[in-house]
């Protein structure tokens, strides 16, 4: 087998303070690489929290997501959590909205589903 783990994840959003402050400030994500890209315009940041990288391009002028999240293409992000109620409660503390917590059928477990600055839905999952 030639994969072996995922490398990174890549996002795009509009507005570094924003996106920056919501994943870094707020979910806790390490800022580990900054570089300005003259060539097309924009700055990438690689976020790491635990195993997970985030690639982050920041460049305003990106067009807006097509539907939310149903659509081909990458639908979700979801992060684990050992007990989602507390997550919920930390969420919300930090003035993050959650959807209601669902039972997963499929996976087992409970999960809801939230959005970052730039409405990329974002999903925990027990």
């Amino acid at each position: 087998m030639y994969l072996n783990k995922q490398h990174h994840i890549a996002i795009i959003g509009s507005d570094w303070d924003k996106t920056g402050a919501f994943y870094v400030d707020k979910l806790g994500f390490e800022l580990i690489r900054e570089v300005y890209r003259p060539e097309v315009g924009d700055y990438l940041r690689m976020l790491k929290l635990g195993d997970t990288v985030l690639e982050v391009f920041i460049k305003p002028g990106y067009p807006e997501r097509v539907t939310n999240p149903e659509a081909k293409g990458l639908r979700h992000l979801a992060f684990h959590v050992e007990d989602i109620e507390p997550a919920v409660a930390w969420l919300n503390g930090l003035g993050i909205e959650t959807e209601p917590i669902r039972e997963d059928r499929v996976n087992g477990g409970r999960f809801t589903f939230f959005k970052d600055p730039d409405g990329l839905p974002l999903e925990l999952h027990e």
